[in-house]
């Protein structure tokens, strides 16, 4: 499978997330039809929760790693069971690795020098990063020298109410960090958080 079969296309960024909260906060985004999941490795315990959540995962989910900045971290990653591996830069040896290891890449870029390198590493679709730097007109000349077909995820400052307008420009799909989870939130409102960004991708383009 390719990051573009998992449905919906947003990734849950759980930055922080603690071995004691995986229980409750995978049971809640799977529950509500989340499929991606990424635990960044710049936190104590991501390893650990990274392995929980790939033991909790449906079939159809893919769990892993961001912030992933060496070979290293990426064995680290799919020892624990990870099959995505995220980062925030483009590092050719880290997304070789990762395509070694059989994992769906997504390493950040913010130029097109950034992103035809990626592409010429073996990265599978594109995480755009910082997006709220680059913003959808940005997004959208950079789409037009890259490959037909090339998935471009917007990363940072993704909202609910911004959504429609990254995708009329082209995005093929999210990640989504601290408007969704932050350590300490509670899980009433992480429901709310989790449905009104799926209820905003399946409203479409703006």
């Amino acid at each position: 499978m390719t990051l573009t079969d998992y449905q919906p296309p947003l990734v849950a960024i759980l930055r922080g997330l603690t071995p004691a909260e995986v229980p409750a906060v995978a049971r809640l985004l799977f529950d509500a039809g989340w499929r991606l999941i990424e635990v960044p490795l710049n936190r104590p315990q991501a390893l650990q929760c990274i392995a929980q959540l790939v033991a909790m995962a449906p079939a159809d989910a893919l769990v892993g790693g961001g912030t992933m900045l060496s070979a290293q971290d990426v064995d680290d990653v799919h020892a624990a069971g990870g099959r995505l591996m995220v980062a925030p830069n483009c590092d050719p040896a880290v997304i070789e690795r990762g395509v070694q290891r059989g994992m769906q890449c997504l390493p950040g870029v913010a130029t097109p020098t950034e992103a035809l390198l990626a592409l010429r590493s073996g990265a599978h679709a594109l995480k755009l990063f910082p997006a709220d730097m680059v913003q959808p007109a940005g997004m959208k000349a950079m789409a037009s020298i890259l490959p037909p077909g090339t998935g471009l995820w917007p990363v940072g400052g993704i909202t609910p109410q911004n959504m429609g307008a990254w995708r009329a420009a082209g995005a093929a799909g999210f990640g989504i960090g601290g408007s969704l989870y932050q350590p300490g939130k509670g899980l009433a409102e992480l429901e709310r958080s989790a449905r009104a960004f799926m209820a905003a991708w399946q409203a479409g383009p703006a």
